[in-house]
């Protein structure tokens, strides 16, 4: 992929058929010119809402020998959206979106490192830095899981999650800005909720962090076969 400004252009694609996802990180999947190939499921969660076989999706294809699937599981056509199912994608997709100042409640920050140690035994994603300001702190989920307009994150029951939340509480408790950032990897949602029904403990985490500070940001994309870049802050509902 390619980062452009606010955005990332996808490169070369080919379309395919999703027969089955398997073993977490697996798809097969029949190419249109009609052979099937295995390719890498870049997705640790549930993927509920977006794996269903017979599927029209894309994958990436790479020429690195090392390599023991070529190709990646990219985005999957759901009857609302096209759905970006790759996990790396949110975080290079938030980075670019704050080093062009398109995140206005992120804006005004003078650098953005990247996997940066929280503390012992912790990293989260971003840390955003400015000479007489607070340093920020920014874990970014990607969430895939939308039923009738309502995205829900996560979408499998993730203990890494809590923890995630937890280390940003005592973010804040400390002076500092904590922020749990969900990008939805899909064009059909318009608000936010914690998705109880698939892990309630992650909820009363998210409601609890908030209550301490954390700072709960949403938003959602614009996507084609061509590009994907950031689009709309999405309410959210605790």
């Amino acid at each position: 992929m390619e980062e452009q400004e606010n955005g990332l252009n996808w490169g070369r694609l080919v379309r395919g058929t999703l027969i089955r996802r398997y073993k977490r990180f697996l798809a097969d999947v029949r190419l249109d010119d009609g052979s099937e190939v295995t390719a890498h499921c870049p997705n640790t969660g549930s993927m509920r809402g977006c794996s269903e076989s017979g599927r029209p999706v894309w994958l990436s294809l790479h020429d690195d020998p090392r390599r023991r699937y070529p190709y990646t599981w990219e985005i999957i056509e759901m009857p609302g959206s096209l759905v970006g199912v790759n996990t790396g994608v949110p975080n290079r997709l938030v980075k670019a979106a704050l080093l062009t100042g398109a995140i206005e409640p992120l804006a005004g920050y003078e650098s953005v490192r990247s996997e940066v140690k929280s503390s012992q035994g912790t990293r989260l994603d971003l840390l955003l830095e400015a000479p007489h300001r607070p340093a920020c702190y920014v874990e970014v989920k990607n969430c895939t899981l939308v039923e009738g307009g309502l995205a829900c994150f996560p979408d499998a029951v993730t203990r890494r999650g809590r923890k995630h939340l937890d280390e940003l509480a005592d973010i804040v408790g400390r002076g500092e800005r904590g922020v749990s950032f969900y990008l939805v990897q899909r064009m059909d949602a318009e608000r936010f909720r914690p998705a109880d029904h698939m892990d309630p403990e992650y909820g009363r985490a998210l409601r609890r962090a908030v209550g301490l500070g954390v700072e709960a940001l949403v938003y959602d994309v614009r996507m084609d076969l061509n590009r994907i870049e950031l689009n709309d802050r999405l309410p959210v509902e605790l």
